[in-house]
């Protein structure tokens, strides 16, 4: 490769960079006044998100670290193609015309950017930075079928003796190797992220033929289950009439034993009431229950 060709793809990816770092704070910073769901548990996923509604501290520090260290790489790599492209490209009209707009489009970024920490430092937020997620989820109110099945302590738990807290429901079986260890992860981790009281977590099921009674103490201490987490089972006609009576759509593979099944999530209000369906995702699940 020649050195006028090193000069112009150096040149390039310092475009690349810059496109990317402009992507990179669009997404942290842009209002999301009216912005879809999956934008705002994105943005929070990658940035976190502080009391004032702007990135936490870890979000910054990726949000400035990240094109540092890219540029970093490039300049100590491509430094001097890096400079031997601009002056190459400043020494034609068209090439004045991009470094012109490109930096009119950096200050006017800097601008926008003084802007936005100002209002986000100026205007009142709400008290969990996951309200915006829990305005796009659909509120029910709705009665939930009996349960009473067996714990992990050999007690019999059913639904009625938690009223007056959050519960959790979900469903999942212990040789589950795909959906379940992802989503018991995302509910426990949804709980340890919320304030006290703590959600009471309910974690029936699939497949009784195998999590017997007895075994649900391993299952439970493999999950991580701690106190107020109750893995449930029971006799498999009674755990098949609860599963049924919740509507979990399921199919059990007789050869293998494996169950197909959605990831499903319901939260029940301290009115005993069931005010979300969700289909998992800790953020979701934490604002749902914020929201109660």
């Amino acid at each position: 490769m020649t050195a006028a060709s090193r000069a112009w793809v150096a040149l390039a990816a310092l475009a690349v960079i810059l496109a990317i770092t402009a992507s990179w704070w669009a997404l942290a910073l842009w209002p999301t006044a009216d912005a879809p769901a999956w934008l705002v548990l994105t943005r929070e996923t990658c940035f976190g998100t502080a009391a004032t509604g702007l990135p936490d501290a870890g979000g910054w520090m990726a949000l400035t670290g990240q094109p540092l260290g890219m540029l970093l790489v490039l300049f100590a790599g491509w430094g001097h193609d890096v400079r031997a492209g601009l002056r190459a490209a400043l020494q034609r009209v068209s090439g004045q015309l991009v470094v012109g707009v490109a930096t009119a489009l950096l200050i006017a970024g800097v601008f926008g950017l003084v802007v936005r920490v100002s209002v986000g430092d100026a205007r009142p937020f709400a008290s969990s930075p996951t309200e915006e997620v829990a305005r796009q989820l659909n509120r029910l109110n709705d009665t939930p079928k009996p349960l009473s099945l067996v714990d992990q302590s050999g007690r019999t738990v059913t639904l009625e003796q938690f009223h007056g807290r959050p519960v959790l429901v979900t469903f999942a079986y212990a040789h589950c190797e795909t959906v379940c260890p992802v989503l018991v992860s995302e509910v426990l981790g949804a709980r340890d992220a919320l304030a006290s009281p703590k959600p009471v977590v309910l974690i029936v099921t699939l497949d009784p033929w195998r999590d017997t009674p007895s075994r649900l103490g391993a299952i439970a201490e493999r999950w991580g289950a701690t106190q107020d987490v109750h893995v449930l089972s029971g006799v498999p006609d009674s755990v098949e009439r609860v599963l049924n009576a919740w509507r979990v759509p399921r199919a059990r593979n007789e050869r293998t034993g494996d169950v197909s099944h959605p990831s499903v999530v319901y939260v029940i209000g301290a009115d005993g009431k069931i005010a979300y369906v969700l289909s998992g995702g800790q953020p979701v699940i934490r604002a749902a229950v914020e929201a109660l």
